[in-house]
């Protein structure tokens, strides 16, 4: 039974409490007993909130006995990534300089899914600030897959995807500035979705308009695309502390997997027109494509014009970026660090380059990097006046050793640290776009196809993926 409730989705463990089959404290200690047994393998948590975690089943089950209301999410395990804050609960943020920093308050997402029940169970790992696309730091080292631990789990949600993809979790939190739920849901073989920007409320104190410049987007992760629909319909809605808010439309998601695909118009195009994809990832995508034809969709391939080369598209992504490390390195030195001298050696190399050796952008650069932005979006809204969504890949490479990053892509030269992604774009734009398994190679490692709509068509999104899942079903494939 204990093996049966950490295998299970949360939509099923939130159905079998409400109808009194099993109890809160129960799902929880086989949740909590699973991660004693088996986080060593991936380090897939840096914290285990042990004690919160039973508190809360406790409380849980108090309701159920009191006949109270129950939450949708109501005695469900989730983990929040340790970017997050979770009260009275450290927030390292992948640095040894906040190794030991407890948090003061919960972030507003992490009320949302407490108010709807769910119980959460630990924090998880993230390179540093979240700045990676691998999952890394010196706080607690490396998170692999659940695949092949010896591989990235990606980046930075990489614990969350390792927690999932392992049965440590039914749903996790993940977020994503430039691919950082979508490639951790590729590499550990899950779901994960980032939502139209602005439908998941972002407080981001003391500056609460920073998220803007970097594209900033929270959003839900799972085993099941059912699951994710469930947390975003918990974690949406509009919150005045957020500048950037969606108002609320009435749009609710809970349904949105389940919806037939047959009147759908699918643009499929592996490389987005522009970035190289090797020969690997593609067999399988187009093995994955060819079930949602099967759904009923039609399906068409396309080749995207995006305005601008791979290159140029990476360029102004990381324009913008540059002055969030600039804000950072701001932030480091108001909380009284100096990266410069004394708390140098506390952070990676990587995180030296990025903060320190990169200057901010000019004004003009700015500029430039925003008709790009624009550029890049225009074309995506022409393709959309004709197809309802664009599938491609997510990496153009299945998950790869610990420190070992590419080079180049059947033969193509490419940035190692950030050439073999295909989810900044979707950032510039604020469209929805979702990882979902699209199958393994021969090796055994997940491939992650990226399903986009435009802008407020999140429902479409997870009709496809759900879609696929019915069609090419992945449950069966993570590790025991």
């Amino acid at each position: 039974m204990t093996d049966e409730f950490t295998h299970m989705s949360a939509a099923g463990i939130a159905r079998r409490i409400r109808d009194g089959d099993v109890s809160p404290t129960a799902v929880v200690d086989a949740h909590l007993d699973r991660i004693a047994d088996r986080n060593d393998r991936t380090n897939a948590f840096v914290t285990v909130t042990e004690e919160l975690a039973r508190e809360q089943a406790r409380e849980a089950e108090r309701a159920i006995e009191n006949g109270d209301s129950l939450g949708p999410l109501h005695g469900v395990p989730v983990a929040i990534k340790d970017l997050d804050n979770v009260e009275g609960i450290r927030t390292t943020f992948g640095s040894k300089l906040y190794e030991d920093n407890v948090a003061e308050e919960d972030d507003l997402f992490v009320s949302r899914l407490k108010e709807a029940g769910a119980i959460i169970v630990g924090k998880t790992n993230t390179p540093e600030f979240g700045l990676g696309l691998a999952t890394d730091n010196l706080v607690t080292g490396p998170t692999g897959t659940p695949f092949d631990p010896g591989k990235i789990s990606g980046g930075s949600s990489g614990g969350a995807g390792a927690a999932l993809g392992d049965s440590l979790v039914p749903i996790a939190q993940g977020s994503d500035t430039g691919g950082s739920i979508r490639v951790p849901a590729a590499c550990c073989g899950v779901f994960g979705h980032k939502p139209t920007f602005g439908l998941i409320p972002e407080a981001g104190r003391p500056n609460g308009f920073s998220h803007h410049t970097p594209f900033s987007h929270l959003g839900p992760m799972s085993r099941t695309v059912e699951d994710a629909a469930l947390m975003l319909d918990v974690m949406a809605g509009p919150d005045g502390r957020d500048p950037f808010s969606l108002p609320d439309d009435g749009t609710t998601y809970a349904d949105a997997p389940d919806r037939p695909i047959d009147d759908m118009t699918i643009a499929y195009s592996p490389d987005l027109g522009t970035y190289p994809v090797s020969e690997t990832v593609t067999s399988v995508l187009d093995e994955a494509v060819g079930a949602l034809e099967d759904a009923g969709a039609t399906v068409e391939h396309v080749d995207p014009d995006l305005g601008h080369t791979k290159e140029e598209i990476v360029d102004a992504y990381y324009t913008f970026a540059n002055v969030l490390w600039g804000m950072l390195l701001e932030n480091l030195q108001d909380d009284g660090f100096d990266p410069y001298d004394a708390d140098r050696e506390k952070l990676r190399p990587y995180l030296v380059d990025l903060i320190l050796e990169t200057d901010e952008p000019t004004m003009s650069a700015y500029r430039d990097a925003s008709v790009v932005r624009t550029d890049v979006l225009d074309g995506l809204c022409d393709l959309f006046e004709e197809y309802d969504l664009l599938v491609s890949a997510t990496m153009a490479v299945p998950p790869f050793d610990h420190d070992e990053y590419p080079e180049e892509v059947d033969g193509t030269e490419i940035e190692p640290y950030r050439g073999w992604i295909l989810t900044q774009p979707y950032n510039l734009t604020g469209q929805p776009a979702a990882t979902a398994p699209a199958g393994l190679t021969e090796d055994g490692l997940p491939i992650g196809m990226q399903i986009a709509a435009p802008r407020h068509r999140d429902e479409d999104v997870l009709a496809a993926a759900g879609a696929l899942e019915r069609q090419r079903p992945w449950h069966d494939a993570y590790p025991r």
